[in-house]
């Protein structure tokens, strides 16, 4: 496959493929007698590995390491668990931090039914905005 075939068969710009392989996720492909980039089915395989681990939340760090492991003959497996572990603790640790944030704003709503703008000062600038002693 050309670059653009094998782009269009996973949704990535041609650019991105270049990309991946300056960053070293995937290998060099043969060159064609006129310099075209020539891709197999491993590189297929692999373009859509990159693309269900960073849907899955890794970054393309972590890609990275995952394929240095795999490219060393080392099963990345568990190496890939401890890294979704780890983005789990984050999604919900951010949905913690969210569930706040939502209890503040429905607050602040809930505070601006009852304000009249008539009465915000300049030194307030917004008195919806003006953090009240609970």
């Amino acid at each position: 496959m050309l670059i653009g075939e094998i782009a269009d068969a996973v949704g990535l710009p041609t650019r991105t493929v270049r990309y991946y392989e300056r960053r070293g996720l995937l290998a060099q492909p043969r060159r064609a007698p006129n310099g075209y980039r020539v891709y197999g089915e491993a590189a297929l395989n692999r373009l859509r590995f990159i693309r269900t681990a960073q849907a899955a939340g890794l970054t393309l760090a972590e890609v990275h390491s995952v394929v240095e492991l795999r490219d060393s003959g080392t099963t990345p497996c568990a190496h890939v668990d401890a890294l979704l572990a780890a983005k789990l603790e984050s999604v919900r640790s951010r949905r913690r931090q969210l569930a706040v944030l939502e209890k503040e704003l429905r607050q602040m709503m809930e505070r601006s039914s009852g304000l009249d703008p008539a009465e915000c000062t300049e030194s307030e600038i917004c008195q919806i905005l003006q953090k009240r002693p609970d």
